[in-house]
């Protein structure tokens, strides 16, 4: 049993509109990734600091653990 050809549909996003939006995105693809100032991952350089998720996540926690341990210093 063979199945039916299928007909060939109209794209519906036309072909420059599309060309467009790769060529808009490829310059973010291609520029080096920065790497994490701590463990060397691939990071992003959100918030000034070129930390990767995983390092960045570490450092929010370790001041919220040195807030709480303030007061009961005092």
């Amino acid at each position: 049993m063979r199945r039916k050809a299928q007909p060939k549909l109209e794209p519906v996003v036309p072909k420059e509109l599309l060309e467009q939006a790769k060529r808009s995105i490829s310059p973010d693809r291609l520029t080096k990734a920065a790497k994490c100032s701590v463990c060397g991952a691939e990071a992003s350089d959100a918030g000034g600091e070129p930390l990767c998720w995983v390092c960045r996540r570490l450092k929010i926690s370790a001041w919220h653990e040195g807030e709480q341990q303030m007061p009961a210093q005092e």
